[in-house]
């Protein structure tokens, strides 16, 4: 009984700090719609990242306490607050959220993550994902998009216009280029290439370099391994369950030419940011590999 007692004790605890600094969070949003001028509004934006950055430190604080999760994060050693980064990251559980708050929170600006407009539903996070400005997209099949083709590029319009409103203050700015999270069966109904990931989505990547490239200070290319089988999920997290997560951060400088084209119109650019997506996929794909035998052959799943 002791880890669902730890997963009960773990995730009252997480509600209570959530609880308690949502409504802090809610007034300062509300204020910063109302504000008559930018320079409030940004002050605003300020306000409402200082309380996510507490909100987060509290929860990296609850999880140490609670739970033996061994976070080993390499690289990243030289991150800074007052600059703009772009993460990008593979993707295989919702453990992956908090591994990225342990990696850089309070050592980059505070996450945007692009969501599935579905969350926005999600008691109390919901509002909060609202307040903190995190565009929502929404997922069509092929088949509805084929019957409705007035939808397709919809979720480049939001990427466009969240991006525009990024641009006014320091952000770090979160993309899973596979879309959704990682699955042998996934992988297996794609057909492919890679052995730990599916492919990749280049669109909304490029997008992002075209509104923010000279913004950007880097490229934060975060590989997550989980040394355990199966794929942890954030029920075993908070169980106590994980004994080990690796965080591989590379910081990849930019190059100028990934943003200075026209991705929609120009397929010659397109190929090559394809090319480039594509080339970092199967260096990530090698470094899973790795990773993941460095740790069976230490034997270090747990810490």
């Amino acid at each position: 009984m002791r880890a669902p007692l730890t997963g009960v004790v773990t995730t009252l605890l997480l509600l209570f700090n959530t609880l308690v600094l949502i409504g802090p969070l809610l007034l300062i949003a509300l204020f910063k719609r109302i504000a008559p001028n930018q320079a409030l509004r940004d002050r605003c934006s300020r306000g409402v990242m200082w309380v996510a950055e507490t909100w987060a430190e509290i929860d990296k604080a609850i999880f140490a306490l609670c739970t033996p999760t061994h976070w080993d994060i390499r690289g990243g050693s030289e991150l800074r607050m007052d600059t703009s980064y772009l993460v990008i990251s593979n993707h295989q559980s919702w453990v992956d959220i908090p591994a990225l708050v342990q990696a850089f929170n309070r050592k980059t600006p505070y996450f945007k993550f692009f969501l599935k407009k579905e969350l926005i539903w999600v008691p109390f996070l919901g509002l909060a994902f609202w307040a903190l400005d995190y565009p929502f997209m929404k997922r069509y099949s092929k088949a509805f998009l084929e019957k409705n083709p007035h939808l397709r590029g919809q979720d480049l319009a939001i990427t466009r216009a969240a991006c525009e409103r990024f641009k006014r203050l320091p952000v770090t700015v979160v993309n899973y280029l596979e879309g959704t999270r990682f699955t042998p069966a996934k992988r297996a109904a794609q057909g492919s290439p890679y052995r730990h990931l599916l492919k990749p989505k280049a669109g909304g990547v490029a997008f992002v370099l075209a509104a923010l490239g000279e913004q950007l200070d880097a490229i934060l290319d975060v590989t997550v391994v989980y040394p355990q089988t199966p794929t942890p999920g954030f029920w075993d997290l908070l169980c106590g369950r994980v004994p080990r997560v690796i965080m591989d951060i590379r910081t990849l400088p930019l190059d100028p030419a990934l943003w200075r084209g026209d991705y929609e119109n120009d397929p010659d650019f397109r190929r090559q940011v394809q090319e480039w997506v594509s080339g970092l996929w199967a260096e990530k794909d090698e470094r899973i590999e790795r990773l993941k035998a460095e740790a069976e052959a230490s034997g270090s799943v747990s810490p």
